[in-house]
């Protein structure tokens, strides 16, 4: 799939990379016709400048500037679309940078070309030895963009469904798919959400087993939003703010993308992965302002907006996800536009009351360079989702802490003592960046696996 990378059989060019601390050592490692090359042009070593090497054939080589920072993936993500297309390169001095360029690289290669080819071939690298889980979060990390950008009209709940079922069936996963009245009577909130789509709600579930793990192995669930289109319902968006709703499924897109590193490197834990696949459409119908909404849980919800609608998709996963009694439970949804006003595009907001766990996610989101920001699930403003028809509405009283009052929700349907987290994603570039072209993101996936695998995986490090 990573069509970016090379073998080692192919012939390449070597490529350089220097700190501007580190460049003249580089300098009088190179021959000397090179070094003054790079002295004439002026070359400084400043972040993501790229110098090509003449040679007496034509092109030698290239060298990559780092800048002053300690090196990142995003180093190297502009590499494959900055150097000249088609041309095949390796590592000439890999070292401890190998396993972030080798993903900086593949995700800053990346582009979604199911309906259009890409603008111009992309640079190819030929992977040095010991970067496969570098490859392998790649991977994962294009397909679940490919599942954010993909259009809504080509990617309904039965084709998301569908995509849980392929990777059960690629790692040796089972997978189940519930539907009609099964999903009315077991997941009745979620089924309420989508049930005025043409395209029927359904829940896909993925189980899976690390070969040769004891029946008491630790068990994750992971729950994942997967709304394919969000008009808001009867609350309808504004026509704007319906322009980005084809990605309310990234937090889908997320749990499948650590599900699958998870698979691949064999941590020795049972997956449970819930994903919610709905459509959130307007029709005769539709679940309405004010409806009070049946929940597997047995909680009554009144619905206050109907364009929070992900949090009722969510409960009654979660709500599955805890009768299992589970190590590990932890959600993903693009849930609330007020994490983004907090926090931005880039950082995904972490709800959780276990410290252990909120500092596992943290430290695996540093080392990855895939960040989170951890926000409070402040109880004092828990009585703001009373409500006088229900045990609780679905949005809260006051227009003021959104974020966090969608978390408080979420922690209804989890029972106390489960180490249980939330986090409220964004799930989309909006500009072309080294290693993040426009488009869908798989925020927070690296950083979720890398706690995981530091929780339950033994001692080796998490993928960078």
């Amino acid at each position: 799939m990573l069509t970016c990378l090379a073998g080692p059989d192919r012939a390449s060019l070597p490529l350089h990379a220097a700190t501007q601390a580190g460049l003249e050592a580089l300098l009088a490692r190179l021959p000397p016709g090179a070094a003054g090359f790079l002295r004439a042009s002026g070359f400084a070593a400043r972040a993501q400048e790229v110098a090509l090497l003449p040679g007496e054939a034509g092109l030698a080589g290239a060298v990559l500037g780092l800048g002053e920072a300690v090196p990142t993936p995003w180093s190297f993500g502009g590499l494959p679309h900055a150097l000249p297309a088609g041309s095949t390169w390796h590592l000439a001095e890999p070292g401890e940078w190998a396993e972030p360029a080798v993903l900086g690289w593949c995700l800053g290669a990346y582009r979604y070309t199911r309906l259009k080819p890409a603008a111009r071939e992309a640079a190819l690298l030929v992977p040095p030895p010991g970067t496969e889980r570098a490859q392998q979060a790649a991977a994962a990390a294009w397909r679940g963009r490919d599942l954010v950008n993909t259009p809504a009209n080509l990617l309904g709940p039965a084709e998301l469904a569908a995509a849980v079922q392929d990777l059960a069936a690629a790692q040796g996963a089972t997978c189940t798919v519930i539907e009609g009245a099964a999903l009315a009577e077991g997941f009745p909130a979620l089924a309420a959400v989508g049930q005025a789509s043409p395209r029927a709600p359904r829940v896909a579930i993925l189980e899976w087993d690390a070969p040769g793990a004891p029946p008491d192995a630790p068990l994750v669930a992971l729950c994942g939003k997967g709304v394919c289109f969000d008009t808001g319902g009867l609350d309808l968006k504004p026509s704007a703010g319906m322009l980005r709703m084809k990605k309310d499924m990234g937090g889908a897109a997320v749990v499948l993308g650590v599900a699958e590193m998870v698979m691949r490197a064999r941590l020795p834990v049972r997956l449970l992965v819930l994903v919610g696949a709905v459509e959130n459409a307007v029709s005769g119908n539709a679940f309405r302002p004010m409806d009070v909404l049946r929940t597997r849980a047995g909680l009554t919800v009144e619905v206050g907006n109907t364009d929070a609608e992900g949090r009722l998709v969510l409960a009654d996963l979660l709500a599955f996800a805890a009768e299992r009694r589970p190590a590990l439970l932890l959600d993903c949804a693009t849930l609330t536009g007020a994490a983004r006003v907090a926090l931005g595009p880039d950082l995904p907001a972490l709800f959780t009351g276990d410290e252990r766990l909120a500092e596992a996610l943290l430290a695996a989101g540093r080392t990855a360079e895939d960040p989170l920001w951890r926000l409070p699930l402040h109880r004092g403003y828990d009585s703001w989702l009373d409500s006088n028809l229900a045990d609780l509405n679905n949005v809260g009283s006051k227009p003021m802490a959104g974020a966090i009052i969608g978390a408080l929700f979420l922690r209804r349907f989890v029972p106390e003592g489960l180490a249980w987290a939330h986090l409220d994603l964004y799930a989309w570039n909006d500009a072309n960046r080294p290693g993040r072209p426009e488009g869908g993101e798989v925020q927070a996936m690296r950083a979720i696996a890398g706690a995981i695998e530091g929780l339950f995986g033994g001692a080796q490090s998490p993928t960078r």
